[in-house]
């Protein structure tokens, strides 16, 4: 059975790439644009991994991984990180939190793959 990511970014171009790269190795996608979106769409659905953005209007990828921290069918969900900001600061805040890994864009496809593939 195909695992369920769900993908938060308010980029449109990143959402396509990362489902692209993630649909081509049979992985099953949900897309959201921002925090508050994110949140949304976990409704109860199995979601296996999330890949988040950071800075996003609405609601960012930190305050949304809090939340989802406390919710209890998805507190245990891997999140990797997606995102421009490369300092040890917002890498900090995204490991005190709860993500799993940080990659910053541009990242390469074989890259995401990898880790996903570490996490699910």
């Amino acid at each position: 059975m195909s695992k369920t990511i769900l993908i938060v970014d308010d980029s449109a171009s990143i959402r396509q790439v990362v489902a692209i790269t993630l649909k081509g190795a049979g992985y099953q996608v949900i897309e959201a644009v921002d925090g508050k979106d994110g949140l949304s769409k976990l409704d109860g659905t199995k979601v296996h991994l999330i890949v988040s953005d950071v800075n996003m209007p609405n609601m960012g990828g930190i305050d949304m991984v809090k939340a989802i921290k406390q919710m209890p069918n998805y507190k245990f969900t891997p999140i990797i990180m997606l995102t421009t900001e490369a300092s040890d600061d917002m890498k900090q805040q995204g490991k005190a939190v709860g993500a799993k890994a940080w990659m910053v864009k541009p990242f390469k496809p074989e890259q995401m793959l990898q880790a996903v593939q570490m996490l699910t």
